[in-house]
């Protein structure tokens, strides 16, 4: 069998394939975050030790030889990391928001602009420059303490196959020190950060492949690759390769990415480009604060289940009976198609009459409308797929359809552990068919009415962002 792992931000899956791509058996464990006052921490020997847990019951579940293994994981944050892979502090996450005076200093000096023309990432608070930056100022000792500032997947990689030092790879290095062009990293945008002192935490790049130690987790000897991150790796696990062809992440994050050959540094500085393991091709991405987290709110609001949201969804019309909602709901503000780190979530056309369906809906067409704009921002032109724990629901992926316009390709199961599996395949030289292997299960096509009203509503939608923008900026 082939392995899957996948160590996201709130749950840590691991996931068994045939070598037809047929999902057979997933393991699940959920894993804390801290949240207090904008700083949003994780434990890492929490998340390790779910790693090792879901692996455990996975080959428990499937008692076959693994042939290989892949390991993905959310991206952004730092994890500071020892010179055996374990942790000298919680890590931070890519939620976190301590670093916004940082950020709001770097976009009224030219600063963020000039990282952005050289290297095509747009920091946001929770990316690794932001949040390094606010360390050293804050927490020296801990950056003195550590021997690498890694991301999640690259702390378990080293756990997992006691590898003597900390590495990643081009995705993960991808924001915001990382030059696209030359693939290694950008000293002048370290220095820019004013990180030259901290240069040496930056773990080197590569395409990292091990076999996994005697201790824990996968069986001795058993392949292993670290990478891409979870946003990339769900572009493999869906099929999205050919230029032009985009994803929609319908999860916690909201996440649209479009493949390309191209790389092009003007215009406002939002999103990044996401290097891949071939040289030359990439991923424009737009990954929004919130996603369905914004829904998870209004759920927990109102006291509705999630069982209960399609049912919800078809008891109130298109256009919410006039509720409106900007779904910025992230404490660090928004990172796609624009950077605004104090815009919030806003609601409108509230009224005493308005029911938890209405709220329930506009909350899911402020969603769609948000991803319709980084779909456009990252130059969609081709094939949708859509991923993702939103699409579990049958009327909101058909709300989506409709919000955005076109058909869309649902790819179900796990499919950030199957762009693992992939990746990991193409690193060792194993033929798997990767059409096979990301086949959509289904596709949604849009009603032609409710497209062309939602036509309307987004550019309504866009209209009433431009004036919450103008208000975040005080």
């Amino acid at each position: 069998m082939y392995v899957g792992i996948d160590v996201g931000t709130s749950v840590v899956k691991a996931a068994a394939f045939d070598a037809e791509g047929r999902q057979l058996a997933v393991a699940s464990r959920p894993v804390e975050l801290s949240l207090h006052g904008g700083f949003v921490e994780q434990d890492m020997e929490e998340v390790y030790g779910a790693v090792v847990e879901v692996l455990g019951e996975l080959t428990g579940q499937v008692p076959e030889p693994v042939e290989l293994a892949g390991l993905t994981g959310q991206g952004d944050g730092v994890w500071l990391v020892d010179r055996e892979g374990r942790p000298v502090r919680s890590a931070l996450s890519w939620m976190d928001g301590r670093a916004h005076e940082l950020l709001d200093q770097w976009l009224a000096d030219g600063t963020f602009e000039t990282v952005f023309r050289r290297t095509g990432g747009a920091m946001f608070p929770g990316s690794p420059g932001p949040l390094l930056a606010w360390l050293d100022r804050y927490d020296p000792k801990s950056l003195d303490a550590a021997s690498a500032a890694v991301y999640c997947k690259d702390m378990v990689f080293q756990r997992l196959t006691g590898a003597a030092r900390a590495t990643t790879d081009v995705s993960d290095a991808s924001m915001p020190f990382l030059d696209p062009r030359t693939r290694s990293y950008d000293n002048r945008v370290v220095e820019l950060l004013g990180l030259t002192r901290r240069r040496r935490l930056l773990p080197p790049v590569g395409d990292p492949i091990a076999t996994a130690s005697a201790r824990e987790g996968l069986p001795s000897g058993t392949r292993l690759s670290n990478g891409p991150y979870d946003l990339p790796a769900c572009a493999l696990g869906a099929g999205v390769t050919a230029p032009g062809d985009g994803l929609l992440i319908v999860g916690t994050c909201l996440a649209a990415l479009v493949a390309t050959t191209e790389l092009d540094l003007t215009g406002e500085p939002a999103g990044l480009y996401i290097s891949t393991d071939r040289p030359g091709h990439r991923l424009r991405a737009m990954p929004a604060m919130v996603g369905t987290a914004a829904l998870d709110w209004v759920l927990s609001t109102t006291g509705v289940t999630h069982a209960e949201v399609d049912d919800l969804l078809a008891s109130t019309p298109p256009g919410a009976h006039g509720v409106r909602v900007l779904p910025y709901f992230a404490p660090s503000g928004e990172r796609a198609p624009f950077v605004e780190p104090h815009l919030r979530a806003e609601l409108s056309g509230v009224s005493l009459e308005t029911t938890p369906a209405d709220l329930i809906r506009a909350t899911c067409e402020g969603i769609g409308y948000a991803a319709r704009h980084c779909l456009e921002a990252a130059g969609l032109t081709g094939s949708l797929a859509v991923c993702g724990g939103g699409t579990r629901s049958s009327a909101w992926t058909q709300l989506l359809a409709d919000v955005l316009g076109r058909p869309l390709r649902v790819v179900e199961g796990e499919v950030g552990a199957r762009g693992a599996v992939l990746a990991a395949a193409e690193r060792y030289g194993v033929p798997l068919d990767a059409g096979a292997w990301t086949e959509p299960t289904a596709i949604v096509e849009p009603d032609a009415g409710r497209a062309s009203s939602y036509a309307k509503g987004y550019e309504e939608h866009l209209g009433r962002l431009k004036e919450a923008r103008g208000r975040a900026r005080g």
